[in-house]
């Protein structure tokens, strides 16, 4: 049973972090929605968004664990977190640069009101939320069955890992994403390694697709063995070490113009 809670702790300590790496790319969009208004609206401008955010969380949250052992909806979350981390990584060797997103986010904004400018914010952090929403439940598939019963059709450990995961990013975004933007200054290479790990975690939820009951390409137990526990997280840190030791310049990430 206590081995159980230790790789509950481990994948919700990696959920956290790879939250903690994705809040600060997510601040600076919100910084940027905000950036036409008044000095002291733009503060409560993002907290109202936030607060919103962790409202529409909470619902999809709630829906999610219905619908998430739906093995149509794992595939299409498979593909979908395969495309956002790959999408990345290519933008990212091949030369295009995030920049241009913000500078839209900006023009989109400008001359807006508070109360626009607030719906903008909470509609861009749902955004956000899907992607983080969606790696934490590929995670908390992948762990075995706590003695907590059931949440609706997700086991109850695994919905709160999911929950934390949630809570967290809403948290960082507006705690600690200060802290993290100034990692990413210094070890640049980690913005890549973080959707690197969600590509990753896009083959984790491919794998319990395939073996779904309904599915059945690979063994059912496959997903929860010790050969491929071992297999995930080991090729997880792997990619963890990579970004944290890469050199420091951030790789051809020019401007396109």
């Amino acid at each position: 049973m206590e081995s159980i809670w230790l790789e509950y702790a481990w994948a919700l300590l990696i959920l956290i972090g790879l939250e903690g790496l994705l809040s600060a790319d997510n601040a600076l969009v919100l910084a940027v929605i905000a950036k036409h208004l008044p000095v002291d609206q733009k503060k409560r401008a993002i907290n109202y968004g936030i607060l919103m955010a962790f409202a529409f969380r909470f619902v999809a949250l709630f829906v999610i664990s219905f619908i998430a052992n739906v093995w149509q909806i794992q595939a299409i979350g498979a593909a979908y977190l395969l495309y956002l981390g790959l999408k990345h990584i290519i933008q990212a060797r091949f030369g295009k640069d995030n920049k241009n997103i913000h500078k839209d986010d900006a023009k989109e904004s400008a001359g807006k009101g508070f109360w626009p400018t607030v719906g903008k914010i909470a509609l861009a952090d749902l955004a956000f939320a899907i992607d983080s929403i969606l790696a934490a439940v590929a995670l908390a598939l992948g762990l075995p069955d706590s003695p907590l019963g059931d949440f609706g059709g997700m086991d109850g450990g695994q919905f709160i890992v999911v929950l934390i995961g949630g809570i967290a990013g809403l948290v960082l975004i507006k705690f600690a994403a200060t802290w993290f933007v100034q990692l990413l200054e210094k070890r640049p290479a980690l913005e890549t390694t973080a959707y690197g790990i969600v590509a990753w975690v896009g083959v984790k939820l491919a794998v319990i697709t395939l073996a779904h009951e309904d599915v059945g390409v690979i063994d059912h137990d496959f997903p929860h063995s010790t050969t491929w526990t071992l297999i995930f997280y080991g090729v997880l840190v792997g990619i963890a070490l990579i970004g944290w030791f890469a050199p420091g310049n951030r790789i051809n990430l020019k401007t396109t113009k």
